[in-house]
């Protein structure tokens, strides 16, 4: 089983990204044939800084390796190097119908939110359908938001072996469990957008100083507190083990703990979490070879794959 997976470069990931996309993608790695890519052609729709896009795409590359992605078992690299997917695009574009298109949410949704009406933007569906038929994938793991691009990448690749012959495989997405969104510093979900991330990166007295900000409720030290409900609580669920969240739970059900108490558990499990990861990622970057090392290493096994796919289609098509 062939699985494919992609992120944009868009900035610092904190605790949503990495337990909503970055720690699924890398479990991956065990369940198939593991493909991921840095969406880099993706990311020209929304940033115009061609500084911004090499610092984020350099730092997603660290970001991933020093947690935990093993390049002997997943083909890691940067979409541009990778041409074959830009010309597979072209020929998909040839038969993709506007209507298909037009009828894409994502396309509305951003341009609501004040993105400009490119047609990169309205075509991303079709780049998207070329970075997952180039690699013949058999699954992409994609949030609900994403599912309707990989219909229409199903549509497309479909259409395509109608009617030029069977030259795609067709992709079934995985629809990632997104069911309890991760709460931000000030209890809603998690998002640049809301100013309320931890990241997971951060200076470390910069991301002390986040978590002992949390809202929380107004009770008093001595008063029986719902850990069900609080924020805290919920982030600390994802970072420590049964007996530990099971130990902080009492202790919130027995009174007597002020949610000071329970930042600090919070900012410890944090911290072992992600403190040797943040020493790892600093190592990587003292070694910046090794990193594009890595990101060449994959972006030729994606090309062996997407270079046959080509020239299959470029000979359905005629164009050899």
């Amino acid at each position: 089983m062939r699985i494919l997976s992609g992120i944009q470069p868009t900035g610092k990931p904190h605790l949503g990204n990495y337990f909503g996309m970055m720690k699924p993608a890398l479990e991956l790695q065990e369940q198939g044939e593991a493909y991921l890519f840095i969406a880099n052609y993706h990311a020209l729709t929304t940033i115009a800084d061609p500084t911004e896009l090499r610092d984020n795409t350099r730092d997603v590359a660290l970001d991933f390796l020093a947690c935990g992605l093993d390049p002997k078992k997943t083909a890691f690299y940067r979409q541009s190097d990778v041409p074959e997917v830009t010309e597979l695009t072209w020929l998909l574009a040839c038969l993709t119908p506007m209507g298909l298109l037009e009828r894409c949410h994502s396309y509305k949704d951003k341009t609501a939110r004040g993105l400009p009406a490119s047609h990169g933007l309205f075509s991303y569906p079709v780049l998207m359908a070329a970075d997952i038929l180039a690699v013949q994938s058999n699954v992409v793991p994609v949030g609900r938001d994403q599912k309707q691009h990989i219909e229409v990448t199903r549509d497309l690749a479909i259409k395509f072996n109608n009617q030029y012959g069977e030259v795609f495989t067709i992709p079934e997405p995985s629809i990632r469990d997104e069911s309890a969104a991760i709460p931000g510093l000030d209890g809603q979900k998690m998002s640049k957008s809301y100013n309320n991330t931890i990241e997971i990166f951060g200076a470390p007295k910069e991301m002390k100083k986040k978590i002992m900000r949390i809202v929380t409720d107004s009770k008093a030290l001595e008063e029986v507190k719902d850990p069900d409900t609080c924020t805290i609580f919920a982030l600390y669920r994802l970072l420590a083990d049964a007996e530990a969240q099971a130990e902080l739970a009492a202790r919130y059900r027995a009174g007597g703990m002020g949610y000071g108490d329970a930042k600090k558990a919070l900012l410890a499990a944090f911290e072992e979490h992600f403190g040797p990861l943040l020493e790892r990622r600093e190592q990587l970057r003292q070694d910046m070879d090794y990193v594009e090392d890595v990101l060449q290493d994959g972006a030729r096994c994606a090309r062996a794959l997407a270079a046959v796919t080509l020239q299959r289609a470029r000979q359905a098509t005629g164009l050899e």
